[in-house]
């Protein structure tokens, strides 16, 4: 069994449980108790590999970490451990709280309900011991809603439902056959599985694998291998999955584990589920600076310099699917914004697409690419829309337009289009595909295959035209529809009918009728036979003849 297939099995049995546990708990509810225990196991577990490879107390032979963890504090005290564990780590578990003490607790029926609320609070407690991981892991398990009477209506069952959870994610190894951990895999699939059952609320959080592949792809096309970082920017990143699929499409091409994660997420949950998926997909604080706020209202937060000067940060990669066509204050004053002044308009009030389109674009670096997927409406909606599509057209920006099928998101059945824009083009050229119909069909969300992708990705490096696929519009082919760029103006998927033969026609319609002639005689004879001479049913047999004719 594969990695990939051993963490779909695990997750699928995580996920049963899940669902028996959560009993009439919303989804999206219960997604914070499970997911927020399993974030809670995999710092546990990490700060005892710390403990293991800074070798600050000794291990005796057959004694476990946890074990040896507890007596060193009780020689010891804790501080100094605490203060250790917090200057590499970011944060810092007593022996008390650990994830192997909890579990013996809650397996031995010695956990106490005060004890959940006492782990949270020393963890935010210690979270601040290292200045510099403050917005990293303070209240990280704020949305753990210990008091929820959902969980239970006295304090004694919702700990108990609570120690159920505990063991639940305490069931299993995350790590596969060859010993490799699988555990952010796991978590990644629990996430897409809550965002499955969660209906319109999911697009708030998640965007589908399939998809965020195809936006990272995208946007690394032009990295060339090395050793220097690589900085990739999100600011609408819900769960952070996309941000991860850029590492994985830039380990595919052979350059491992340099990027550097940015993102800005506006709900406070999604944001705290953002931190857990990055650092349990092996992401370390230090390589990420994610925050949380309204990236339309507050810019990425650099602040300004002495003389009082923005200089905006400026990422090798931006990525990102923004809620669709959502409301913004699109206030005059925005037009003094740098994001948005050189565009001649802001966005509408009703429809914030073009101004996170900008926002994106202004912190791309002159040699990256952006790839943002948006509805189709900003391809030739008119007004401000409009005005702004000229501009960035004529400025050259936009590289590429992608239709994309029907149902691919939890959140809208609606099509969607992608957009890559690039600040560095050495033609005056858009590149049109229209991949619309090529998915395999689900119950209720289509799906993108991985020949799919790969058809998408290698026709756009191509830049080539193909038949009912793909179309390479210069310059003045965009000025001569206006600047409206609605894929089939571009690409011309229509399939001819097949010629009707109307003599063939005329021949099987002659046919049809001497078979009903023939079943219409068939039946009388029949009917004749049935009915004999009896008067009345000779008066019903012919009631029925003329029914047939």
């Amino acid at each position: 069994m594969s990695k990939r297939e051993e963490a779909q099995d695990m997750t699928s049995r995580l996920w049963a449980m899940a669902n028996d546990l959560r009993g009439n708990m919303d989804a999206s509810e219960f997604r914070n108790y499970i997911l927020g225990f399993m974030f809670y196991r995999y710092l546990s577990e990490h700060q005892e590999q710390h403990w293991i490879k800074s070798k600050v107390f000794d291990v005796a032979e057959g004694q476990s970490v946890n074990d040896a963890y507890t007596a060193a504090v009780a020689e010891d005290g804790v501080d100094d451990y605490l203060e250790d564990a917090a200057s590499e780590l970011g944060y810092a578990i007593a022996p008390e709280f650990t994830w192997r003490t909890i579990t013996q607790k809650v397996n031995d029926s010695q956990i106490k309900p005060s004890d959940f609320q006492d782990m949270f609070d020393e963890f935010d407690k210690n979270a601040q011991l290292n200045s510099n991981s403050q917005q990293d892991f303070r209240g990280i398990f704020n949305d753990v809603n210990l008091g929820n009477s959902r969980l239970g209506n006295s304090t004694v069952s919702r700990a108990q439902a609570l120690s159920q959870i505990v063991q639940s994610v305490d069931t299993f190894d995350y790590n596969d056959e060859a010993g490799h951990d699988i555990l952010g895999d796991v978590y990644e699939y629990l996430i897409a599985k809550f965002a499955g059952n969660s209906g319109k609320k999911a697009g708030e959080f998640y965007t589908p694998h399939e998809v965020s592949k195809v936006l990272a792809r995208l946007a690394t096309l032009d990295v060339q291998s090395g050793s220097s970082q690589f900085s990739v920017y999100d600011p609408t990143m819900g769960s952070g999955s996309l941000l991860l699929t850029v590492q994985e499409a830039l380990n595919e091409q052979g350059d491992h584990d340099r990027v550097h994660f940015h993102g800005q997420e506006l709900n406070t949950t999604t944001y705290n589920l953002a931190r857990m998926n990055l650092m349990m997909h092996g992401v370390e604080y230090q390589n990420m600076d994610l925050r949380n706020g309204d990236t339309l209202e507050s810019d990425w937060p650099d602040g300004t310099d002495a003389d009082g000067v923005d200089h905006p940060r400026s990422f090798d990669a931006v990525v990102a699917n923004p809620p669709y066509s959502s409301k913004w204050d699109n206030n005059a004053n925005k037009l003094k914004d740098p994001r948005f002044k050189d565009y001649g308009k802001l966005a509408p009030a009703s429809k914030a697409d073009f101004a996170f389109l900008l926002h994106g674009l202004y912190h791309l670096s002159d040699t990256g690419k952006m790839a943002i997927v948006l509805p189709h409406g900003v391809l030739f909606r008119g007004a401000a829309e409009g005005t702004i599509r000229k501009a960035l057209i004529q400025k050259n920006y936009l590289d590429g337009v992608i239709g994309m099928p029907a149902k691919l998101f939890y959140s809208t059945s609606i099509p969607t289009t992608v957009l890559v824009f690039s600040k560095h083009k050495t033609t005056k050229d858009i590149f049109f595909i229209d991949a619309s119909q090529n998915f395999e069909k689900g119950k209720n969300q289509n799906y993108l295959r991985d020949p799919d992708i790969d058809k998408i990705i290698d026709t756009y490096v191509k830049r080539e035209d193909v038949d009912k696929y793909a179309h390479k519009a210069e310059l003045a082919e965009i000025e001569e529809n206006e600047f409206n760029l609605n894929i089939p103006r571009y690409v011309d998927t229509f399939e001819e009918e097949s010629p009707v033969d109307v003599d063939k026609l005329v021949a099987d319609m002659q046919e049809t009728d001497k078979q009903i002639d023939e079943l219409q005689s068939s039946l009388s004879e029949m009917l004749d036979d049935l009915v004999g001479q009896d008067a009345d049913a000779q008066q019903q047999l012919e009631a029925l003849k003329r029914i047939f004719k």
